[in-house]
């Protein structure tokens, strides 16, 4: 086991060189993340639309949920046709490893070599038919993701599989190697969570960003995977808005990314209109991932999301020394001494202010716009995990749903995924339900509009 971990903590240590940046995405953008279990959890994906929903309000776009528990390449690429690109992406994010790396073979140490080579070669054999597909789609974006990892060294029991995380370290090296090669995108989150993982690890064992079974990230090593994406597109530090106000020459000094107007400065304080041209980002406190207790606010603790993505500065000079109530709207948000006021106050991280409540309102409808996708996702992994097999495709018929109804006991995970396959298989309501997912979509780019407010600094 030590051996083992010095040499995992070496290939932590590790980052692989590749490439620029990946583009941000761009407006009317269809976007479609194709992988696994993780995926299809859909949550790093939906806190990625959500910064963009916040971050741009006149960016339209859509992001799909492309993943499908249990998938290895070779099932995504029997996907591409009738799932994936079925969605019409301009943008394609492929991502895979978890799976094709495999589980209970390393169990047995004698045969690691040989089950990491079967591994890798069938994942590349299979990954090399999607690559054929893709070449044969000139206007697609495709964009190749690195598989977020398997926790090997966290301070537990369970699913201990020594071994597996330099499997997926093979699988990750091609996936950049055939990415560059067809100069394509390409995302690597294994090396930079390996690094978080090893680094909070010396401090506390049991840290992880997974969960209890080493595998399936919780809602914070989702919103970790979020924020490394997000930073490969070049968006860290951009504000939402950066506003600074000078007291003795009585002039607005500074703002970025929003407008001020009816400026007033007197001996007792400042006031002024305010209209940023973006949204704080929320951050949910609850956890989202079943049977992990992870919420999405731990994942602050170990990445500078709020540093780099979520900066609503306001910075006012001058003031005499003495404490100031910060009102908008009238309405009270706090106090502040005149230090902290120089300084400058992160208003994203007052959650009380209105832009904040407008914003936790755009994160509900985005999680109820999940929810209802989560039912087709179920849809999806009905047909390709079991009627596929039975030559019941996309049947829809009173045939496939018998077939189903006969398996209900002896097959779990298709029980627990047979009520949504009934709703979706039903014409009408998948178009009640595809009908609902569009007016949450419509009402998020309503919603996402900042408002005009009115600030006012007072002393106390």
């Amino acid at each position: 086991m030590k051996k083992n971990y010095l040499l995992f903590v070496v290939l932590i240590l590790f980052k692989l060189s590749y490439g620029q940046s990946i583009k941000p995405f761009k407006k009317g953008d269809r976007i479609v993340f194709a992988g696994n279990s993780i995926t299809e959890a859909g949550l790093y994906e939906n806190y990625i639309w959500l910064y963009y929903i916040t971050h741009f309000p006149e960016m339209k776009l859509r992001v799909f949920n492309g993943g499908i528990g249990g998938d290895v390449a070779g099932q995504i690429y029997d996907r591409l046709p009738k799932d994936i690109m079925a969605k019409e992406p301009s943008v394609l994010i492929i991502t895979f490893g978890m799976n094709d790396s495999k589980y209970f073979e390393y169990q047995d140490s004698t045969k690691t070599t040989m089950t990491r080579k079967t591994a890798v070669d069938t994942s590349y054999a299979h990954f090399l038919k999607i690559t054929h597909y893709l070449k044969e789609r000139p206007g697609l974006r495709k964009i190749i993701m690195s598989s977020s990892p398997y926790d090997e060294t966290m301070q537990n029991e369970k699913n201990y599989f020594p071994g597996k995380s330099l499997t997926m370290e093979e699988i990750a090296r091609f996936q950049q190697d055939v990415a560059q090669n067809n100069r394509w995108e390409y995302v690597d989150l294994l090396h930079p969570m390996l690094a978080i993982t090893h680094r909070e690890q010396i401090k506390k064992p049991d840290f992880t960003l997974t969960g209890p079974d080493r595998i399936h990230p919780g809602s914070a090593g989702h919103f970790v995977m979020a924020y490394l994406f997000l930073k490969e597109q070049g968006l860290a530090g951009k504000a939402i808005a950066d506003i600074s106000i000078d007291m003795q020459s009585k002039k607005l000094v500074k703002s970025e990314n929003a407008k001020i107007k009816s400026l007033k400065i007197n001996e007792s304080g400042v006031s002024f209109d305010y209209l940023a041209k973006s949204l704080p980002f929320p951050i949910d406190s609850l956890p989202r991932v079943w049977e992990n207790n992870q919420i999405q606010k731990d994942a602050l603790k170990v990445i500078p999301f709020t540093d780099e993505f979520n900066q609503e500065r306001l910075v006012v000079n001058g003031l005499k020394v003495g404490n100031y109530a910060l009102k908008i709207d009238g309405e009270w948000m706090g106090s502040f001494d005149a230090a902290a006021l120089e300084k400058g106050i992160n208003l994203a991280e007052i959650s009380r202010t209105p832009q904040y409540k407008q914003a936790l309102e755009l994160m509900g409808l985005n999680r109820e716009h999940r929810e209802l996708e989560t039912k087709f996702r179920n849809y999806y992994w009905v047909n390709y995990n079991f009627l596929k097999e039975k030559g019941l495709l996309f049947d829809d018929s009173a045939v496939a749903r018998d077939t189903i109804m006969k398996h209900q006991e002896d097959n779990g995970w298709l029980k627990a995924k047979t009520a949504d396959y009934e709703q979706i298989r039903v014409l009408s309501s998948r178009r009640q339900l595809e009908d609902g997912m569009h007016a949450i979509r419509e009402k998020m780019y309503q919603v996402n509009k900042p408002k005009r407010h009115r600030i006012t600094i007072t002393a106390i």
